[in-house]
């Protein structure tokens, strides 16, 4: 393990050599390492669209569950989430609470207790969690999943100048101190650009859903291709019809050395369709994408074949996917990953940091935090960079062509 370096407050040494992986979790560059290392399983492509977690289901949720305690340390941690929403939301919520109570089994001696509130997949059950908690004596709240519950929580935790970090992956709704742990669409942009600027890619024919994921990664692509040194050489944005998008961007691409869609797996299958269709050549370019290529339809498309993608590193999962198997008998859904970071994250911090622990100041170390995904820090603005792998699309899945980075540039 790396010797710890904080540039605003003193940290432990590195541990002893006989240390225990639990132990393990110290500070890596500057910052806490959160892990080496029943729901189903799913592909991060079904969490990474920011709107997929923005909205509840439209399902009837049942019975709310009762409040619970995990640990019993003497720092208070709210986690909130729609643990009796309905379908799918609901089995997330569970595995997400299983990998909170799981990181907090794991590191050694946390000094928190978690408080497990059920927000019922609605605004007014997470506002009323949020309050519940902080009364309760919560110095940060964990949650909650929909965007649309987030300024609920937001509310009540401003009130009490405490922060939250939350789960959602609509980044307009952080900001003054509400943070967002997810996969956001703007890191997966930001590094399959610089990558594919690296290995001379910077004349960029560009597809993008004309939806609200769309609009998130049209702006992401638009500042991110110049700022490398690029040019955006096609842009169109595609609706039901995929046939005339495709013709028009692919009349273009004799100007262009790389191809940009950015939509989930089935979407990116008919669009790549599509534009073999208008007689596009595929094969002679590089074909470029976002997190939500993680997924089997693309493994299995022979047009897809050779394409890159940014996406954490899958060892990470895998890993973690282990011990919660041995753990829970099941499969962690992928962002069960998210809970088990910021747990681990606010044990460490709450071990190392003191009575400023959970400021702003610390959460936005421009350091970063080292979790199960890799490398990720805080903006100011609340949003999140990751430090993400660069995949290449095999018929066998996903291939890393380029690691993680091990540290953050300014």
């Amino acid at each position: 393990m790396l010797g710890p370096r904080h540039p605003r407050s003193p940290v432990p040494g590195p541990l002893s050599s006989g240390a225990t992986r639990r132990s393990a979790l110290g500070l890596l560059l500057g910052a806490p390492l959160l892990s080496a290392c029943a729901g189903v399983q799913q592909s991060l492509s079904q969490f990474s669209n920011p709107f997929s977690s923005s909205s509840p289901p439209a399902q009837p949720a049942g019975p709310q569950q009762q409040a619970t305690t995990a640990g019993s340390g003497g720092v208070k941690v709210a986690v909130i989430l729609p643990l009796s929403a309905a379908g799918n939301a609901g089995l997330a919520a569970q595995s997400m609470r299983n990998a909170a109570e799981m990181a907090l089994a794991e590191f050694q001696n946390p000094n928190i207790q978690l408080l497990i509130k059920d927000d019922n997949g609605s605004p007014q059950g997470a506002q009323a969690g949020a309050q519940q908690a902080v009364e309760e004596g919560a110095e940060i709240i964990l949650g909650p999943l929909f965007a649309q519950s987030v300024p609920a929580v937001a509310q009540v935790a401003r009130t009490r100048g405490i922060s939250v970090i939350a789960f959602s992956t609509d980044s307009s709704i952080a900001g003054r101190g509400v943070y967002l742990l997810s996969f956001l669409p703007e890191s997966d942009v930001n590094r399959i650009v610089e990558y594919s600027a690296s290995i001379g890619k910077r004349s960029v024919a560009v597809l993008v859903p004309d939806n609200a994921y769309g609009n998130v990664v049209e702006a992401a692509v638009k500042a991110a291709v110049p700022r490398r040194g690029g040019r955006i050489v096609a842009f169109e944005k595609y609706g039901a019809d995929r046939a005339t998008p495709a013709r028009t961007v692919a009349q273009q691409l004799g100007s262009a050395d790389a191809l940009f869609i950015a939509d989930d797996g089935d979407a990116v299958v008919t669009v790549a369709d599509a534009m073999t269709a208008a007689g596009a050549n595929l094969r002679n370019i590089q074909l470029l994408g976002t997190g939500l290529w993680d997924n089997p339809r693309v493994y299995a498309s022979s047009a897809l074949q050779g394409g890159l993608y940014a996406a954490p590193d899958p060892a990470g999962f895998r890993a973690f996917s282990g011990r919660y198997r041995t753990k829970y008998g099941a499969e962690p859904i992928r962002t069960a990953t998210l809970a088990y970071d910021a747990v681990a994250l606010v044990a460490a911090l709450a071990r190392t940091q003191g009575p400023t622990r959970f400021s702003p100041d610390v959460l936005t170390n421009p350091s970063g935090f080292a979790g199960i995904d890799g490398l990720f820090r805080f903006r100011p603005d609340g949003t999140n960079e990751r430090g993400l792998a660069v995949m290449k699309v095999t018929t066998g899945g996903g291939v890393a062509v380029a690691g993680s980075p091990k540290s953050f540039g300014a």
